[in-house]
């Protein structure tokens, strides 16, 4: 699935500036990288890294818009490590979609966003444990019981 409008991608987990698969995948390959909010939407725990789906709440991240050389292999990649096979696959952990997300200042852009797919969505909503706060990076750093 790479043929994509070339948005930049909001990032709320491992791929947000300083984290492990930013590192791996994205440090030098970025024309912008801003602080940025994606509302309607809830961020649970995983394993390791946190899924975001719909719901009623905000997700913290950024949005890193990587160097126009550097897109279509930053596209590909994100898809292969979101396990995002295209529209509807039945096999994406995550699908792939166009987002408002709201940006320092007040205004708003679209993104790609990984949220998660709908077999996902639906176990988190069974059995989650949602991030209070909605930003992975400070709860989990935050002491059990002093989550935000």
């Amino acid at each position: 699935m790479t043929t994509a409008e070339p948005l930049p991608f909001f990032v709320y987990g491992t791929l947000r500036p300083g984290e492990r698969y930013y590192v791996r995948l994205l440090r030098g390959r970025t024309a912008a990288e801003v602080p940025a909010r994606l509302p309607g939407a809830v961020l649970y725990e995983g394993p390791g890294y946190p899924y975001a789906m719909a719901g009623n709440g905000v997700v913290t991240g950024a949005l890193i818009t990587p160097s126009p050389d550097a897109y279509a292999q930053v596209l590909l990649v994100l898809d292969q490590l979101e396990e995002c096979y295209g529209p509807d696959d039945p096999r994406n952990m995550y699908d792939r979609v166009s987002r408002s997300v709201e940006l320092p200042g007040g205004g708003t852009a679209r993104a790609w966003v990984y949220l998660a797919a709908p077999a996902l969505a639906r176990r988190l909503l069974a059995e989650g444990t949602p991030i209070p706060g909605g930003d992975w990076v400070t709860a989990r750093r935050s002491p059990p019981g002093e989550r935000v």
